[in-house]
């Protein structure tokens, strides 16, 4: 993200001057203030109040995205075309269930709901 200086208004009157990533000039008190929270540092000009404003963009929630669904698929040993596109596909070979496991959105893609295990 450069730093920009273009002039951007928006509804609240004001426009921006200056946009910084931290760590550069103008952002070191507020990185100090919002360590590694800190994405964005906005210089704003408010012409009717005639006041110059600083904004800052910051991270308020940082967790694990949720795991796609999977899903079980039996492919046949004799299937080699077909174990090649699950494959490519994310599948993951199970020895021990002697079962493919499959992102279900990748199995509905495939064409395979009908090869879905469903007693795993």
């Amino acid at each position: 993200m450069p730093a920009s200086t273009t002039s951007k208004s928006n509804a609240a009157g004001t426009a921006t001057i200056k946009r910084l990533r931290p760590g550069a000039p103008g952002t070191k008190r507020l990185l100090e203030r919002y360590g590694d929270a800190l994405v964005c540092v906005r210089y704003r000009l408010d012409t009717r109040l005639d006041r110059r404003l600083t904004t800052v963009e910051l991270i308020v929630d940082d967790r694990p995205k949720k795991p796609a669904k999977t899903v079980w698929l039996r492919v046949a040993y004799g299937e080699t075309e077909l174990r090649q596109r699950v494959k490519e596909a994310g599948g993951e070979w199970h020895p021990e269930r002697k079962l493919w496991q499959l992102p279900l959105k990748a199995a509905k893609t495939l064409g395979l709901e009908k090869r879905i295990v469903a007693n795993v």
